[in-house]
């Protein structure tokens, strides 16, 4: 079965982006968000616009 990476319903804090990304790699979800919130507070917002690039294209369950 081919998986897709969208976002998740069910683990979601804003739009379900970090929750998505972590049910397709089989990670834990909090752990994607941290490094989310890492990545956008050093690399100067680019990670904040990759996160809505995300909320743009990803799909909803």
């Amino acid at each position: 079965m081919k998986r897709k990476l969208k976002k998740s319903a069910s683990d979601k804090v804003l739009l379900g982006i970090c929750g998505g990304i972590a049910e397709y790699f089989g990670w834990d979800s909090t752990l994607v968000r941290v490094v989310f919130v890492l990545a956008a507070i050093f690399g100067v917002g680019s990670f904040a616009l990759f996160y809505l690039i995300l909320a743009v294209i990803m799909p909803r369950t």
